[in-house]
């Protein structure tokens, strides 16, 4: 069972790293945006496992089961859909990338403070391969049903936004790795480098977010001086580079119509979207309005508008 558990991963790495030579081009390195496995963390003790405010004791081995992912604290939501909590061959658990809150990891995505109809149109565009994922998304798509994405998509649409990304201005940031999961973590070694013109998102606690806990957030560690130029480029197009992002997402970036949210998401999210939206890997109806604001955009203006994106809080 172990092997074949290597295999799998192996396979996994595989896939993703496909998908990221897209991103590698003219000598890029944008894995920081686009996580590889290049490391691994140590193995886990055995034994039930707690966090802080939670009656439910799960082994690591439940919480990384991605087709049965834990449920820490399960009267903050509503009762979730099947598929949310229990997965069925390809098509993995919701709640396990996810998580229970919607809030997510930043290799995949927050789905909090979304209108089920817009996160349905992305479930469709993934199904039909407008919208593509090197990791996972389209092949989860594929295996759903129309109604096991309708139910997840209205159960997700009620669940709401929340502080969880601080983003923090940095000229230096720890040594990390890529491990379990494609979530990035500081070297056991330590150490330092230039950030250079990268976001590096690292767990606020490494524990509680390996295991899953809606209640611990992250960090993002950002270049000086990305806040303010971000601003200019989000709030007045900075001079006709590209689009003030409030006209359409709204003044507090938190959505206008059928216009998703953008404000408070993980920034490497938002910058893997800015990426995937200027060299045409997503497409579909959404993506059309997004083809123009994107033209002119320079790698330094991606991590810009990501990292000011990221900062402004959802609403309470």
């Amino acid at each position: 069972m172990r092997n074949f558990a290597w295999v799998l991963v192996f396979a996994f790495l595989f896939v993703v790293s496909i998908g990221a030579q897209s991103q590698q081009q003219a000598g890029k390195d944008l894995t920081w945006a686009f996580p590889v496995i290049n490391g691994s963390l140590p193995t886990e003790e055995a034994g039930p496992k707690s966090l802080p405010g939670s009656t439910k004791t799960y082994t690591q081995m439940q919480i990384e089961d991605l087709s049965n992912p834990p449920d820490w604290f399960p009267d903050e939501h509503a009762p979730a859909p099947q598929i949310v909590q229990h997965g069925h061959g390809a098509a993995l658990a919701c709640g396990a990338c996810h998580l229970m809150s919607g809030l997510g990891h930043p290799e995949s995505a927050d789905l909090t403070g979304f209108r089920a109809e817009y996160i349905m149109r992305q479930m469709a565009d993934f199904k039909s391969g407008a919208r593509k994922d090197a990791a996972r998304m389209n092949g989860i798509a594929q295996a759903l049903s129309e109604d096991e994405i309708r139910q997840a998509s209205e159960w997700f649409a009620t669940l709401k936004p929340a502080p969880w990304t601080k983003v923090v201005e940095a000229n230096t940031v720890t040594k990390t790795f890529v491990g379990q999961g494609r979530m990035r973590f500081g070297q056991p070694g330590g150490g330092t480098e230039p950030i250079g013109n990268r976001v590096i998102t690292l767990p606020q606690d490494q524990s509680r977010a390996t295991s899953r806990d809606p209640h611990s957030g992250f960090m993002a560690y950002v270049p000086v001086g990305s806040l303010a130029k971000g601003e200019a480029l989000v709030r007045t197009g900075s001079s006709g580079k590209t689009i003030a992002c409030a006209i359409c997402h709204g003044d507090s970036l938190q959505g206008l119509g059928n216009v998703p949210r953008i404000g408070g998401l993980h920034p490497i999210y938002i910058a893997r979207q800015l990426y995937l939206f200027k060299d045409g890997t997503r497409n579909g109806i959404d993506a059309q309005l997004m083809k123009k604001p994107v033209a002119q955009l320079t790698d330094e203006d991606i991590v810009a508008i990501a990292a000011y994106v990221a900062s402004q809080a959802p609403p309470k």
